[in-house]
């Protein structure tokens, strides 16, 4: 082209900017496109123009228009459809009689625009775009593991947001303590980044940075994902998460557990504190009340000292330092005291205390603390409580006041802090013994332990009269128990057994009388009789129970008379009244008022066999009666009420009616 040629045609664009820019009438701007939303998955309508318009739409041709080129995706010929191969060969379908094109499983790839051809009565075109959208996945937050120091000089990493697989890219906002957080130049600043899937969808990852300080140690942080549907705008939240803090201790101070008074024994731990993270280095320092020498004492890792049981060496001012291992610095707690309150040992005098019977004794109970200490004394048989106060007086002794004295010293101030000392009162005398004798109930051949317990001051010593295998057993410092083992013999029923205790003032005896239990089994066994419960503190045997068969056998024996007793009153009554056939036999009428004479046919058989019949007949047919030997001669005997006013007797005679 010439020279003139270009100058006419700069010279002719020219005049069509100024034109347009003008707005000459009928040089129109091309309309906006028709928008047109779907989410990701749905279906888009694509409408070619109004409704109502009157284009003829039975030859349409659709294109897709990407980086403004179009592309032929569907034809309209006489109202049928043909879709043109490509990606959208089976996602397209007509609708309302070829108006509009069903575009199905929207994809993000989807967003562009579409165009219609209207080819009759004229040539004619309707543009859409189309807009996609999809909700992200629900966000999620990771806390930076390391933590941050307030001390760092630079904004460091709180968390990282991500919100997976949405369209378009969603916008992210953070909060602190439910406030949005702005980017701070040097305090707070946001990275944000995006990745685009194969599917066409965003991933977005967002990491907030921030210098903190000491008050941020209990912030929550959460991310928020905002993003629109064809329904309107959404949001999603994050969880709230806190970030690890380090910052320096300003303060260090020292906790004792249990709180209040202390006792010996007690389980305590002292406890050194510090408002720093990591808590520092602690080490502890006890100073002794009287000496004020200090003592440096190392605590667990956690900056607790445990005394497992707390002594009253333990007592002292104790202080917590705690040494800041990133900055060198040390602090000190206040001094704080711990007193493990104590008792002494119990001391009693006499510690061994004696007496002769009609005596006294004085005893004293003696213990040190570092409280005011309250002194009780108890039996020790009978828990009684015998007086208030460290002096004890026994008067006009008695062989039963012999045994245990216990003495208790306790804190009041100082629940369950006590100290306690048993002391054993010895009375002189000869053995004692509660029983001369005892009878118990043993079994022929059976192998017997015998026990016998005695009591005297001094100490006494127990023998037995009878062969065996004897153990002695300390029940008390005055007190013996014995048990001897032996086997049952028709010599030992005879003689019995006897337990003698003698000592240096006397001897005492106990005797044991065996009796045979025949109602039991006469086979080897073995059976033990131990001493009786006693108050006095002494011992015999414990008689067995007698078999219960021998009240049996009695009560029945009585029973059996008295019934036989009974029988033979009756028996004798009838006989006297002439109403028992005593001496007769064969067929004999029974008396009977007038009026039942005929009710009753009385058969009375023998339940003896044949052949006992025939020896007890022949036994005793000397001694019969001549009527008796006629009737005795049958198995049976039937005995028939006999009609009218009379029967035969046996002689013959009439029988008058009563």
């Amino acid at each position: 082209m010439g020279l003139s040629g270009l100058v006419c045609a700069l010279l002719l664009a020219a005049c069509c900017c100024s034109r347009r820019a003008a707005g000459v009438p009928g040089e129109a701007e091309p309309p906006d496109p028709e928008l047109v939303e779907a989410e990701v998955g749905g279906t888009a309508l694509l409408t070619c123009g109004p409704s109502h318009s009157q284009s003829n739409f039975s030859h349409v041709d659709w294109f897709s228009v990407h980086k403004e080129k179009p592309t032929l995706i569907f034809r309209v010929r006489k109202g049928q459809g043909q879709s043109e191969p490509g990606e959208y060969q089976k996602r397209l379908s007509l609708q309302d009689r070829g108006t509009a094109l069903v575009l199905s499983h929207v994809t993000p790839h989807d967003e562009r625009i579409f165009l219609c051809q209207v080819k009759r009565p004229q040539s004619q075109e309707h543009r859409i775009q189309l807009r996609v959208y999809k909700a992200p996945e629900e966000p999620t937050i990771q806390v930076n593991p390391l933590g941050i120091s307030v001390s760092s000089k630079e904004p460091e990493e709180v968390a990282t947001c991500v919100g997976r697989n949405g369209y378009p890219l969603p916008q992210v906002i953070w909060y602190k303590n439910g406030h949005s957080l702005k980017e701070e130049k040097d305090r707070v600043y946001i990275q944000s980044s995006q990745i685009v899937e194969s599917s066409g969808l965003y991933t977005l990852v967002s990491i907030l940075k921030a210098q903190l300080v000491t008050a941020d140690k209990d912030a929550l942080f959460y991310c928020e994902l905002s993003y629109r549907l064809p329904s309107g705008n959404h949001m999603k939240e994050s969880r709230e998460v806190s970030v690890q803090v380090f910052y320096p201790a300003e303060k260090v101070w020292l906790e004792v557990e249990p709180v209040g008074a202390l006792k010996e024994g007690d389980h305590v731990e002292i406890r050194c504190l510090a408002d720093g993270n990591p808590p520092p280095h602690f080490t502890i320092s006890k100073q002794n009340l009287s000496t004020k020498e200090v003592e440096e004492m190392t605590p667990e890792d956690n900056g607790v000292l445990v005394l497992e049981s707390a002594q009253k060496e333990h007592s002292g001012l104790y202080q917590c330092q705690g040494l800041d291992l990133e900055t060198m610095a040390s602090l000190l707690s206040d001094q704080q005291e711990l007193l493990v309150n104590y008792v002494s040992a119990v001391r009693v005098s006499p510690a061994a205390p004696e007496s002769q019977e009609g005596g006294s004794l004085v005893l004293s109970c003696e213990a040190e603390s570092n409280q005011a200490v309250q002194f009780q004394w108890l039996r020790e048989k009978t828990g009684q409580v015998l007086t208030e106060g460290p002096l004890l007086q026994l008067d006009n002794l008695k062989r039963e006041a012999g045994g245990g004295y216990r003495c208790i010293a306790s804190v009041p101030r100082v629940p369950g802090l006590n100290r306690t000392q048993l002391v054993h009162v010895a009375v002189f005398g000869s053995p004692w013994m509660t029983q001369k004798e005892r009878r118990i109930w043993v079994q022929e051949n059976a192998v017997l332990n015998l026990s016998c317990e005695a009591s005297g001051h001094p100490r006494p010593t127990i023998s037995w009269s009878v062969e065996g295998t004897a153990q002695e057993q300390d029940q008390e410092p005055q007190s013996v128990l014995s048990v001897l083992s032996v086997l049952v013999t028709p010599e030992l029923l005879r003689t019995g057994a006897e337990c003698v205790a003698s000592n240096a003032l006397g001897r005492n005896t106990t005797t044991i009388f065996l009796e045979l239990d025949s109602s039991r089994s006469t086979g080897l066994s073995t059976s033990t009789v131990s001493p009786s419960v006693r108050a006095n503190g002494t011992s015999t045997e414990k008689k067995l129970p007698e078999p219960e068969s021998k009240g049996v056998a009695i009560v029945a024996v009585t029973v059996c008379v008295l019934v036989l007793a009974v029988l033979g009153a009756v028996l004798y009554f009838f006989y006297k009244k002439g109403k028992l056939p005593c001496g007769r036999s064969g067929k004999q009428e029974i008396t009977l008022p007038p009026s039942r004479k005929s009710e009753f046919v009385v058969e009375v058989k023998s339940d003896k066999l044949p052949e006992e019949m025939g020896l007890l007949q022949g036994s005793s047919r000397d001694q019969r009666a001549p009527g008796d030997q006629v009737g005795g001669s049958a198995h049976g005997q039937r005995l028939t009420q006999l009609q009218g006013s009379g029967a035969a007797g046996a002689d013959g005679s009439r029988v008058p009616e009563h």
